[in-house]
């Protein structure tokens, strides 16, 4: 099969603003792929756009091998969505949840519909309306991977939930998405640096990565130097080397483009009277914050 999700110069246009630019992204089978980026970057519009709930308006995009505007009952009957603005039919208890959704997919099991609802101790004759949203959340997910979609998509899941609640959902997702496609936004970074396997940042409609997360881990290292005298930076200042900050003999900066021995060397030549440098690995938060605060500062 193609990859589960593939974008090839995707737009989506509101009234003149272009909230998807171009996008060019590849999803591949079996990955657990974390789209971030900080708020209105488009995340939400391009999973909608995915989702065939929005139009494109320029490009094209495919989910399973077919084209978004072109999504049949077959295809979602493949896909597991959860929003974290989603509409639920209130009036429900998770029990008629459960029982209305079942007919509509021929590949859902009720062992394993049961099996969450215990483990996310979900009230049966409880109705939606009266639930907290960690619990309607709860509800959703098991929902949505009850009939053990091939493709899983996620928008904001965690946002505004407790620890215990985020561990929960995460937990219970890893267990039942053995052979799916996971494709998740998330601003809650630590928790997507513990599971995620690929990872795209997104800002201002357009993807200024996408890499797998080991390879983007070994990508961006925070650089110290440490000089004989009061640094000053040199002129030609490489684009790769973002946030520079000078103290009163040391010079500090992320590389976004780390190799071993050519990063080493550019930094020797650079600073030639250097005493030391340290090479420091970054999380994905710190990598997250030094990426937005070099795109604020371009803007």
């Amino acid at each position: 099969m193609s990859d589960p999700i593939r974008c090839v110069e995707l737009s989506k246009k509101f009234r003149g603003v272009l909230a998807v630019n171009r996008l060019d992204l590849s999803v591949p089978e079996g990955a657990i792929y974390a789209l971030v980026g900080t708020n209105g970057a488009g995340k939400t519009t391009t999973i909608k756009t995915l989702m065939n709930i929005f139009r494109p308006s320029g490009g094209s995009a495919e989910v399973l091998g077919v084209d978004t505007r072109q999504i049949s009952p077959r295809e979602l009957s493949q896909i597991g969505y959860v929003s974290e603005n989603q509409e639920m039919p209130e009036w429900m208890t998770v029990k008629y949840l459960l029982a209305y959704l079942k007919p509509f997919y021929p590949q859902w099991d009720d062992d394993l519909a049961q099996e969450m609802v215990r483990e996310f101790d979900l009230p049966l004759d409880r109705k939606l309306r009266h639930l907290s949203r960690g619990m309607k959340m709860k509800a959703a997910l098991a929902s949505s991977l009850a009939y053990r979609p091939k493709l899983i998509v996620l928008d904001e899941p965690f946002s505004g939930l407790d620890p215990l609640v985020r561990d929960e959902l995460i937990e219970g997702l890893l267990e039942r998405a053995a052979g799916a496609t996971v494709f998740i936004s998330s601003h809650d970074l630590a928790e997507i640096e513990s599971f995620a396997s690929h990872i795209g940042y997104l800002d201002g409609g357009r993807l200024l990565f996408s890499e797998e997360m080991g390879t983007l881990a070994s990508h961006f290292r925070e650089i110290e130097v440490t000089l004989d005298a009061p640094p000053v930076l040199p002129a030609a200042w490489p684009q790769d080397w973002l946030r520079p900050e000078t103290s009163s003999a040391v010079v500090r900066f992320v590389d976004s483009r780390f190799d071993q021995e050519r990063s080493l060397d550019e930094i020797r030549r650079m600073f030639p009277n250097a005493r030391n440098i340290a090479v420091n690995a970054m999380p994905l938060r710190q990598i997250f914050i030094a990426l937005a605060k070099t795109r604020r500062q371009a803007a």
